[in-house]
């Protein structure tokens, strides 16, 4: 339904998520570890520097982002792993951690990088894997100061985290499940007048009563601001016969959702419609090549054949599809692999992805429908149903 409701009625009817998903087990932190110390090896490294954000969440369980302060893991095989962190967060970090570490720590007044190659040297680490999300001005003074060649990580990292566990999805459904409520219930408060900052408001009160830590991010849009991507500056108010696009998620244990809806609030055009209906059909057939095996650039072909047949396009000329069908989602809400031409990774079972190969009509419009799958042993599964018509936001239950 969309409008004839209030903000206040619907947080009323909100309650915390009874159904959550498990923890990722401390067996399973640790699965991960030595499938990165193999890979380290395998890409000639004798050990790995993983830097704070998400890949230290995914190996050790901090929930911690990357400060001018360094904050880092050295993995190295046989060994346990050593952390790298100021001396006055120490309290914090072993509250927060989900594995056992050495921690070597530093000052306020020392140099953390002279700390790393140190404990480099002692440990006889000759080349190091390097982060990719390590700050260039770290790693510089790493290779300056040591003696160890560096090699960039990133087909460690990304092999790593691109396939997903029954845990990891469990807590994915989870983050998807909240948020498409949410769209739901954003959808029922909808009138004329109401400003899209009202919208952002709401839906972030709405994920925190579910039990997430509000919105990860949000973007409304009403009328030809969803002709852009991510929208435009400024407070826009609905009126009826505008195009709705509202694009939201939340994280559950670090683990992303993001769902996007664009439908009708009163009446619109009959151009509208048919591009609306293009969309849907785009992200079927997006949906549809994702089988394992292929490339991941094969379900970016198959959505933009669709628009080529309607007439759009072609690549990026608009009319059309001005970005990457999908990207690939978890810890980061964009993260390896992408559905974009040249990405040549194949698809593996627990691969997650976006399909949003979304429809801009410059300056006048633009329809994203945007639900997330994974790659399964035979094909693909959505997390959440798509959107079924222009004027129907949800599925029936």
């Amino acid at each position: 339904m969309i409008g004839g409701s209030t903000a206040e009625i619907e947080l009323a009817g909100l309650t915390a998520w009874a159904d959550r998903a498990p923890a990722i087990a401390v067996a399973e932190r640790e699965a991960r570890m030595t499938r990165a110390q193999e890979l380290t090896e395998r890409l000639g490294a004798d050990a790995l520097l993983v830097n704070a954000g998400a890949s230290l969440r995914y190996f050790s369980g901090l929930p911690w982002g990357q400060t001018e302060r360094l904050v880092a893991m050295l993995l190295v095989p046989g060994r346990k792993p050593v952390m790298i962190c100021p001396h006055f967060e120490i309290g914090t970090l072993e509250a927060d951690l989900a594995i056992a570490v050495d921690i070597r720590s530093w000052q306020e007044d020392e140099d953390p990088v002279a700390l790393v190659t140190q404990v480099l040297a002692e440990l006889g680490v000759k080349t190091l894997a390097i982060d990719p999300e390590l700050p260039f001005h770290f790693a510089e003074r790493v290779r300056q100061g040591g003696s160890a060649a560096l090699l960039d990580a990133m087909p460690v990292i990304k092999q790593c985290r691109m396939v997903k566990s029954a845990a990891e999805l469990a807590l994915m459904q989870q983050a998807k499940n909240m948020t498409l409520l949410v769209h739901q219930a954003a959808a029922r408060i909808l009138r004329p007048g109401i400003r899209q900052s009202e919208v952002v408001h709401f839906i972030d009160a709405a994920h925190r009563k579910l039990g997430a830590s509000g919105s990860s991010f949000c973007i409304v849009q009403f009328g030809e601001a969803t002709a852009y991507p991510h929208g435009l500056p400024g407070d826009r108010e609905l009126q009826e016969g505008q195009l709705v696009l509202v694009d939201t998620g939340c994280t559950i244990q670090g683990y992303h959702s993001d769902i996007t809806r664009t439908y009708a609030f009163g009446e619109v055009s009959q151009d509208i419609r048919r591009i609306w209906d293009i969309e849907k059909e785009a992200q079927q057939a997006a949906f549809d090549a994702c089988r394992p095996g292929e490339p991941c650039e094969a379900v970016d072909y198959a959505a933009r054949a669709v628009l080529d047949k309607a007439g759009l396009g072609p690549d990026y000329a608009l009319p059309g599809l001005p970005h990457r069908t999908g990207h690939g989602i978890g810890l980061s809400i964009h993260e390896p692999a992408y559905l974009v031409r040249g990405d040549k990774t194949p698809l593996e079972p627990g691969m997650c992805f976006s399909n949003e190969p979304m429809i801009v009509v410059p300056k006048q419009f633009g329809v994203r429908l945007e639900d997330h799958m994974f790659v399964t042993e035979t094909g693909a599964q959505w997390f959440t149903k798509p959107q079924v018509s222009i004027d129907r936001p949800f599925p029936e239950a």
